[in-house]
């Protein structure tokens, strides 16, 4: 939330953020596009393909590249882009921001944008349509605030069995963050949609040959304009007191707190009100689910044609274990601390429980600081293993809706939807 003074919780203040947006000489670029992958010399050998079967490992399985305002991150594909975030940088509640995972559709992604010359438009079925530059926006709206998970609709998609097609994640294609900007309503209010007003169509910079066939030429999502998870969308010119960094959406991305990255537009350009349903690819055919629990189908079902899909929406409750790795060497009798975070797109994680025994037994974790209902909640629990022997440890979490992660495997065409309790193998050894 913000105060009267025009400063976020953040402590960044619309002054400081403008000026350091005033210092980039009103240009970010990246000064050319992802280039050829450079594995660091330092990560451990992996093979560079997992299957037929479940992808063993935490991460994906690609080489690390390192791309301007990033740190190395895991390229699984370099058209669209998609960069997955290392293990180890999940072991605070939020993610940097140079760490942060990336995640494209098309070929042609943004290298640069002129502020001089960049509007956001809010456009289509309104009484008054309007644009606004960055500028305008920091000083125009009073600022807003939230911490909020960012997660791939494809995150763990190669633990799908049997595998399907798209970005084979492991569980880095996710990140969280502070986002702060505009309240997503105070625009539209100020545009007015018209009677007759059905959905709030986004688009940014991206475009290029998609699907063949499908004619979508440029990404496009929308929100039904009554759905309530309006109420909390910013369009956001900050993540974590800085400005975005280009792969992650400069200048401005759309923020859904709770629903799955697909809809966070980034480079956010166009906001139009429509007075129908939006038909495009990206809404009719990508990025649907089928109408079941936890979305869940067989191969089956899918080739006879019977299975009806919707739009996919929010995120199921997810915990992780972040630490020890599973090629970690632990001594039988000294204490360690295992960690790991959670998170849930229908309201703040409550309790996390963890299981030394291979899930026969489960005992409650301690949860780190809550930073709201949307965000990354860290956990630990101390653990002195008595014996040395091979050790199967799991985690799982409950959320305030209820929601309790199950340990049945989900299966749909898409690889969408994965929340089967994480397990961890650990191995421990003599201690004389």
């Amino acid at each position: 939330m913000a105060d009267h003074s025009g400063k976020s919780s953040t402590g960044l203040s619309r002054r400081s953020l403008l000026s350091i947006l005033g210092a980039a000489g009103g240009v970010l670029a990246l000064g050319g596009g992802v280039r050829g992958a450079q594995e660091l010399q330092s990560q451990p050998a992996i093979p560079s393909f997992t299957g037929p079967g479940a992808n063993p490992y935490w991460n994906s399985v690609g080489p690390y590249i390192s791309e301007p305002q990033k740190a190395p991150l895991i390229l699984l594909t370099d058209r669209g882009v998609q960069l997955e975030t290392p293990r180890a940088y999940f072991q605070t509640a939020f993610t940097p921001n140079h760490a942060f995972y990336v995640r494209w559709h098309l070929a042609g992604i943004p290298n640069a944008v002129d502020l001089s010359t960049w509007r956001l438009h809010v456009e289509g079925n309104v009484a008054r349509p309007l644009s606004y530059s960055l500028a305008e926006l920091i000083r125009r709206f009073p600022p807003e605030t939230i911490a909020a998970v960012n997660q791939c609709s494809g995150n763990s998609r190669s633990r799908f069995q049997p595998r399907v097609p798209g970005g084979q994640w492991g569980n880095g294609a996710m990140g969280n963050a502070r986002w702060t900007g505009v309240r997503l309503r105070d625009l539209l209010r100020a545009a007015a949609p018209k009677t007759g007003s059905a959905q709030v169509q986004f688009q940014g910079l991206e475009e290029g040959p998609g699907p063949e066939g499908y004619g979508s030429h440029f990404f496009l999502k929308s929100l039904d304009l009554d759905n309530p998870v309006l109420d909390e969308c910013i369009v956001a010119y900050a993540m974590n007191g800085e400005p975005l960094p280009m792969l992650n959406g400069f200048p401005i991305r759309l923020v859904v707190p709770g629903y799955f990255a697909t809809y966070w537009m980034k480079c956010l350009t166009w906001i139009r009100v429509l007075d129908k349903s939006d038909d495009n690819f990206w809404m009719k055919t990508g990025y649907r689910i089928p109408d079941t629990p936890r979305g869940d189908t067989t191969p089956a079902a899918v080739a006879s044609g019977t299975v009806k899909t919707i739009p996919i929406n929010r995120m199921p409750v997810r915990s992780f274990i972040v630490s020890p790795e599973s090629d970690s060497k632990i001594p039988a009798d000294l204490p360690v601390q295992v960690r790991g975070l959670a998170f849930s797109g229908h309201g703040g994680v409550n309790k996390v429980e963890v299981s030394v025994d291979g899930l026969k037994t489960w005992q409650p974790a301690r949860l780190g600081t809550d930073f709201g209902r949307y965000s990354f909640r860290t956990w630990d629990f101390p653990w002195t293993p008595k014996a040395p022997g091979a050790y199967t440890l799991a985690v799982r979490a409950t959320d305030s809706a209820g929601n309790v992660q199950p340990d049945e495997p989900v299966w749909n065409p898409g690889g969408f939807l994965w929340n089967r309790i994480e397990r961890q193998e650990i191995s421990v050894g003599p201690s004389e």
